[in-house]
């Protein structure tokens, strides 16, 4: 038996780290993880059984209407770079107060949303902005929003984001480095033109976006098939229809039917990306992800057994689940071998 004394708080890095030693798959990005192994953006869906209201969700959605790649969603890369910036004009009480680190020459999505995704390389820390805009220095936005990547902390009950289902929008969002790498090892971010509201949204999503009465919530997750044959298509979309087929998407704005996005890299072949367009909505099904909400505070997936709570890098609950032969005791992480 090996004790590790860990003094103080718990710490969340060090947990995620030994957590996505226990054989769970990692996505990252940049030096960091895109949210611990165990988060239900990597959590695979493929054997969780189909949602009973699928056929209603896809009709909603358009069972005709076919998979779209098609808009580019900036991740800037930092380090080096102090969190000294403080965002003006925020419309939002439910934003993140403080200092942001964004840099001076910060891509941010084309369009009217204008979204600004930043991961701090050096602490870990994503940043999002929803209707960002930069101007000499200074840096203006409707919503913004902080993150912990080593974290499961969700945003509070009821809160928006950047993303209308008060979800992160990077661990969402395609890049090419996990295609090229022949795996894509997390759920895609999708919008749909018709999303409940009201006040109901799907763990883990936190807000609600519309005033519809039915339709699929925010947060629902979903999947292509099993069954469809992709043989047919370049290697590269085929990476990205498995990765589909195994984590599936997770709805988190409104928007044009089964809409994603990928990230800016300019090695990008756009003509392969089209290709999605042949797949249609028929062939997806709504996943029923109910057992794998350990908390309905929390996007750690699983069962609450071996739980802890820690305090993340931003001061917020997080629950984390220890792997096998690691316990806490006395205050000191044990490892038995």
């Amino acid at each position: 038996m090996r004790r590790i004394a860990l003094l103080g708080p718990l710490k969340a890095g060090i947990l995620c780290a030994l957590a996505a030693g226990a054989g769970y798959p990692q996505a990252t990005i940049g030096n960091c993880p895109s949210f611990p192994a165990s988060n239900i953006w990597n959590e695979a869906v493929d054997e969780l059984p189909v949602h009973p209201q699928t056929a209603a969700f896809i009709s909603k959605i358009g069972p005709a209407a076919g998979l779209r790649m098609d808009d580019t969603m900036p991740i800037n890369l930092v380090s080096h770079t102090p969190a000294k910036i403080r965002v003006g004009g925020i419309s939002t009480p439910e934003s993140d107060a403080g200092a942001y680190a964004i840099p001076d020459n910060a891509g941010v999505e084309k369009g009217s949303d204008a979204h600004l995704i930043v991961v701090d390389q050096d602490t870990c820390l994503l940043y999002e902005l929803f209707g960002a805009r930069l101007s000499g220095g200074k840096v203006t936005a409707s919503s913004a929003a902080k993150w912990d990547l080593n974290s499961n902390a969700l945003r509070p009950e009821g809160w928006t984001s950047a993303d209308a289902a008060g979800l992160p929008i990077m661990p969402g969002v395609l890049r090419y480095a996990e295609v090229a790498s022949g795996r894509v090892s997390h759920a895609l971010r999708f919008g749909a033109p018709y999303t409940r509201g009201n006040g109901v949204y799907q763990w883990p999503a936190r807000h609600y976006a519309s005033h519809n009465p039915d339709g699929p919530p925010m947060g629902q997750r979903f999947r292509l098939k099993s069954s469809v044959d992709i043989s047919r298509y370049p290697a590269s979309v085929q990476v990205i229809l498995k990765g589909l087929k195994r984590y599936g998407m997770m709805l988190s704005d409104n928007g044009i039917p089964w809409s994603m996005q990928h990230d800016a890299d300019p090695r990008w072949n756009l003509s392969e990306l089209t290709l999605l367009h042949q797949v249609l909505g028929g062939s997806i099904e709504a996943v029923d992800v109910s057992s794998l909400m350990s908390d309905p505070n929390s996007g750690l997936a699983g069962t609450a057994a071996g739980m802890i709570m820690t305090t993340d890098a931003l001061g917020r609950l997080n629950a984390v689940k220890l792997g096998p032969g690691l316990a806490i005791i006395n205050g000191a992480l044990v490892l038995s071998r």
